[in-house]
């Protein structure tokens, strides 16, 4: 028999192996018992958090013989046939694929039509957010007035694109994502019962990054396992297969920005490269780094929000009384620039490169335009930054002789005298500060 990937494997078949979605299970199993179960059901939430699967578990606990506590028996013959895929009452539809109003006609046809066995007859609409606008109007009528046996079941992870007409239609349930101890739990159960041999440090760090999805952990640890297969899955194996850095390596970074070694951070930014790690991910767990400083340095408890062991809390609070609050989001917000800007580059190294040495090197800009430096250097602030005084600028254009005041406030033009008409450039105007300071025109914002 063909391998079978774990999270298809080990898929849930009840509600009892749901995890990490209490309320809504809880929820569907009481409409089961009390047999109040509605005709249209959308499950929205981010991927991996068991919207398919709870649909499918839920679409055999309405047709099961003998349900246990709202749960499928998966022992009856309509159990049986369902999860074999041959049931004719269970029907499954990419609407990525089947997003035309022609096969919403199709499904008004078959809903005429009774269940030739059990109660109910299902329609599990994955991905319903891709259906076209002529789909949705088509589907208005029958998901509002559907026949007694039919249930409409509706999967999406953008709900903000389905209309508001079929949101008000449907009994909508959020999966929230899983929380790291629920998916580490999960994966020790599956390893064990695999008996893979696996490193606890290494399952932390999968269930990290899988995001709050269980799937995607499943996926990681199919990967990792089969990289490593038949040894022992240490922390290191995994940081080798997903490209990832260890956390020490951010401690010494963060170190080397703080103490302004340009030359030294540029350095082990070489050494990351050298052993293939992936750059981009590189740069997403540096800022969740310099967020856990933050936390550190701002919450009174912080130890309850961050999930660590004690080596790593330790370092990270020693780390974090090297510099303030402030210095910290500067260096998070331009991380943050920098991860939406790397996910398309061609040269990411370049651009880890320059944000490394914007933090190393303040001065040198944090827009990475001249601006900055040119507007501390005549005022002695920067944008952004509280300043009491006024300061009054003099323009002049050197192609038509006329002049203007203005007066500028935290680097923005309040006010200004009467504009130059002779469709002079950037270069053409110089600016003279109160101090007798000047500079190019280009350099500063100007008010007309």
């Amino acid at each position: 028999m063909s391998y079978t990937a774990l999270y298809r494997k080990w898929r849930p078949v009840s509600f009892e192996d749901v995890k990490g979605q209490d309320p809504i299970v809880q929820t569907l199993k009481n409409q089961i018992t009390s047999e109040r179960i509605g005709h249209a059901y959308l499950f929205c939430g981010t991927r991996g958090t068991g919207k398919t699967s709870i649909a499918k578990i839920y679409a055999r606990a309405v047709n099961c013989e003998h349900p246990v506590d709202g749960s499928p028996c998966n022992q009856c013959p309509s159990c049986k046939s369902i999860l074999a895929g041959t049931s004719m009452n269970v029907v499954e539809i990419d609407a990525a694929s089947n997003n035309g109003v022609e096969n919403i006609r199709d499904i008004r046809e078959q809903v005429q039509y009774p269940p030739t066995e059990g109660k109910y007859r299902v329609y599990i609409i994955d991905e319903v957010h891709m259906l076209s606008i002529g789909a949705f109007n088509a589907l208005l009528k029958t998901l509002e007035e559907p026949p007694s046996y039919v249930i409409f079941i509706l999967a999406t992870t953008e709900v903000h694109k389905i209309p508001i007409t079929i949101l008000s239609r449907c009994q909508r349930y959020d999966f929230k994502r899983i929380s790291l101890e629920t998916i580490a739990g999960r994966l020790r159960q599956l390893t064990e019962a695999e008996h893979i041999e696996v490193e606890d440090k290494a399952l932390m760090y999968v269930a990290k990054a899988a995001d709050g999805s269980l799937r995607d952990a499943l996926s990681l640890l199919d990967q990792c396992v089969a990289f490593h297969y038949g040894k022992l899955l240490t922390y290191e194996n995994v940081l080798d297969v997903l490209g990832a850095v260890d956390s020490g390596v951010f401690s010494s970074m963060f170190n080397a920005v703080i103490e302004g070694r340009t030359k030294d951070c540029i350095t082990q930014l070489e050494e990351i490269v050298i052993q293939g790690r992936e750059l981009g991910q590189f740069v997403t767990d540096f800022i969740w780094y310099l967020r856990n400083l933050l936390l550190v340095q701002s919450a009174d408890d912080a130890e309850g929000l961050l999930d660590m062991s004690e080596e790593n809390l330790k370092q990270l609070k020693e780390d974090s009384t090297k510099t303030d609050g402030n210095t910290l989001m500067r260096y998070i917000r331009i991380f943050s620039e920098l991860s939406n800007q790397i996910r398309y580059a061609s040269q990411k190294r370049v651009l880890v490169e320059i944000a490394l040495i914007k933090l190393c090197q303040p001065e040198a800009g944090y827009g990475g335009s001249g601006f900055d430096q040119t507007y501390q250097t005549v005022y002695g602030t920067g944008p952004g930054l509280c300043s009491p005084t006024f300061k009054t600028v003099r323009s002049s254009c050197r192609r038509s002789g006329s002049r203007r005041f203005q007066t500028w406030d935290h680097g923005h033009g309040s006010h200004g005298g009467s504009p130059c008409n002779c469709r002079c450039t950037a270069s053409d105007i110089r600016n003279t500060g109160t101090d007798g300071s000047s500079s190019p025109g280009g350099s500063y914002r100007k008010s007309a």
